[in-house]
């Protein structure tokens, strides 16, 4: 297999020298807030400097983590970095698969979970999405020409009267988009690269079975009608309303009604589904996936 190309070694007890600012870095991937993970990062240099020492081992950072986090938080924020070097050790290539409605935070918490990985690869379904629409006219391919929650528009009228257009549109939109999905993931498995990929379109069950990776697939949902409307009212502050907010306001409940069908869909396929009430919490949620994962792969391997 290619090598995975990754970033950001944990600086224990290898042959590079210690490193502050990647221990940081590796803490705050963990979940230690940026404040506390400079001054853990900080403590262990000064352990190195007056043992005279290159390097560290782990079991020290968790006695310097204890020390200066407590013990809860210090034996949690090691387990997790334990757990963190056993997954970088792994020869296999990672792909995180996260869906949910419109407007669940999906690209936000990918990015986090990314950087948290050290994966420089995220792309999402939309960009597919729209890769697609240059290549095939409205006439050849309609219903990618329209947003998920619209694309019943591109259905005939036949089509229209016999099933629901809501979800028939977005289905018929879904199944094209993952040819380019699947396409996509093959290409980086065949380079050895480690993949984190959001979008509406990754409904459970709908998509080809990824072999020869850490797979791990979650579906970003928002409980409540108010704090979803929220959502886009950020994502509006954000883009500088390059993305109309009336327009996604307007058709909240038709993007609540696929959010229904999708989290159903995760339901049955054994797919977590994560409220994302919180941006911390939902990717805590996802990195304990990813992480748990692993642990299973080492427990079977």
């Amino acid at each position: 297999m290619t090598e995975r190309r990754r970033t950001d070694p944990l600086p224990l007890g290898g042959d590079e020298p210690y490193s502050k600012g990647l221990m940081a870095r590796a803490l705050m991937r963990v979940g230690v807030s940026a404040v506390r993970a400079y001054e853990l990062a900080r403590r262990v240099e000064k352990d190195l400097l007056d043992g005279k020492k290159d390097s560290i081992e782990l079991d020290r950072v968790q006695d310097l983590a204890v020390e200066v986090l407590g013990d809860g938080e210090g034996e949690k924020a090691a387990g997790r970095l334990r757990r963190y070097r056993d997954l970088q050790e792994l020869d296999l290539p990672i792909i995180v698969l996260i869906g949910g409605a419109t407007g669940t935070g999906k690209s936000t918490v990918a990015t986090e979970v990314a950087y948290r990985l050290g994966i420089t690869r995220v792309t999402s379904t939309d960009f597919v999405r729209q890769t697609l629409r240059a290549f095939f006219s409205p006439a050849f391919m309609p219903s990618i020409h329209y947003s998920s929650f619209e694309a019943g528009k591109g259905l005939k009228s036949a089509e229209e009267e016999e099933v629901d257009p809501l979800l028939h549109g977005f289905l018929d939109q879904t199944r094209n988009v993952l040819v380019g999905v699947d396409a996509a993931i093959e290409r980086s498995l065949a380079e050895g690269w480690s993949t984190v990929l959001e979008g509406v379109h990754l409904v459970p069950g709908m998509l080809a079975p990824i072999k020869d990776a850490l797979v791990v697939q979650c579906v970003l949902a928002i409980e409540s009608e108010e704090a979803h409307a929220s959502h886009f009212w950020i994502r509006d502050l954000a883009s500088d309303g390059l993305r109309p907010l009336d327009r996604y306001l307007d058709r909240l409940s038709d993007i609540r009604y696929l959010q229904d069908y999708i989290v159903e869909r995760a339901e049955k396929e054994g797919v977590p589904v994560i409220d994302n009430r919180q941006r911390e919490g939902a990717t805590s949620e996802v990195m304990e996936l990813v992480l748990s994962a692993a642990d299973t792969l080492q427990k079977v391997g």
